[in-house]
């Protein structure tokens, strides 16, 4: 070894004598033995630090993704409830009988099928149309705007008439039923 290396070599490396080590094996061994320990501490430590390093880059990926996923849904969210409005207005064309009825035929089967393709393209993106007539009212789901006289106890607390249906994505109510529930009244 020339002197540069000499100095380069950081105190805690392990020396070797060349008298000593030829004139004594064991010591040899003994030197190679730490030295080869001290190897495998540092592969360890390094291969240690490696491995929590890519677990922590995967996570972070991961992390990535699901905020992104998050944030497509939020986005999805709001184009809906712009949406529900214009749904809206084809009910309440739809419950106007009378003049509904005095349109051409050809004319209402185009605009029925325009209905039914956004309906349908929003329950494939996850929407689902809350259309509760009949079932007993759920304050969790509905919200009650009206009570009507019924004289059938069956009907008392029951959904009589929906003003407005009421929605969910992807499981998660975004707007609540707006119906009118039977109120039982003995004479």
């Amino acid at each position: 070894m020339n002197e540069d290396d000499k100095k380069e070599e950081s105190s805690d490396d392990i020396s070797f004598e060349e008298n000593d080590e030829m004139d004594n094996p064991d010591l040899l061994v003994k030197k190679l033995r730490e030295r080869l320990k001290k190897a495998e501490m540092e592969k360890e430590e390094y291969l240690t630090g490696w491995q929590k390093e890519r677990a922590e880059s995967v996570n972070i990926r991961k992390r990535a993704e699901e905020e992104k996923k998050e944030f497509a849904k939020f986005a999805n969210e709001n184009l809906i409830m712009e949406i529900l409005p214009t749904l809206d207005s084809f009910d309440l064309a739809f419950a106007n009988k009378e003049s509904w009825d005095k349109l051409p035929k050809e004319w209402t089967k185009g605009i029925e099928y325009i209905y039914t393709q956004l309906l349908s393209v929003l329950e494939s993106n996850g929407v689902k149309r809350i259309y509760p007539i009949g079932e007993k009212f759920d304050p969790s789901r509905d919200e009650a705007l009206d009570l009507v006289q019924t004289d059938k106890k069956e009907d008392d607390h029951k959904i009589l008439e929906i003003i407005q249906p009421g929605y969910t994505y992807l499981g998660k109510p975004i707007r609540s039923t707006k119906v009118k529930i039977g109120e039982y009244r003995t004479s």
